[in-house]
């Protein structure tokens, strides 16, 4: 059995990213994890190897901070799921290059619609918190929650994690033929 196309939401530390790779292994065949993460410092390069380890070496590893769609495009074939961690890397990786996020985001929602093996998707659900106090983080704040709007839309199924429960915003409607 193939897990389905899915976007995994949740905050810092809620256990979407474990989740999700519990996903993944659903597959039978490859797993792809293509992985946002630029190791900026030390911290961030631990837990880059944290995530790493984690999952083992049974991964085909792609690291890239931008071309999201082109690697789905690229990568996607029947047998093989491809998993996305995560897109609030993704989409500061975009905005500090000065990239245009909706441009940007249309694509990667492209790619996810003309993928030919199931991809899911990591991101943080940032909206819940306190406002931003610098512009820089209420634009970002901003753009992640239209990401994530966009991507739903997209996707047959999302997922909301909180302390490493799920909770199925959005399934296929099975009942229809």
């Amino acid at each position: 059995m193939s897990p389905e196309t899915t976007l995994v939401l949740g905050g810092a530390r809620s256990g979407k990213s474990a989740y999700a790779e519990r996903l993944a292994r659903e597959n039978d065949g490859e797993r792809v994890y293509l992985a946002t993460a630029t190791a900026g410092d030390g911290e961030m390069s631990e837990r880059i190897a944290h995530h790493r380890d984690r999952r083992g070496p049974d991964w085909i590893t792609v690291e890239e901070p931008f071309a999201l769609a082109e690697i789905v495009r690229r990568e996607s074939r029947p047998g093989r799921v491809i998993l996305v961690d995560c897109l609030t890397l993704w989409l500061s990786n975009v905005m500090l290059a000065g990239r245009d996020v909706e441009a940007e985001t249309r694509d990667l929602c492209a790619g996810i619609l003309s993928s030919s093996g199931p991809v899911i998707l990591v991101s943080n659900e940032v909206g819940l918190g306190l406002v931003p106090e610098t512009p820089l983080g209420r634009r970002f704040r901003d753009a992640q929650g239209r990401l994530n709007q966009e991507v739903a839309a997209t996707v047959p199924r999302v997922v909301f994690v909180a302390a490493g429960l799920p909770l199925v915003l959005k399934q296929p409607d099975r009942t229809s033929a």
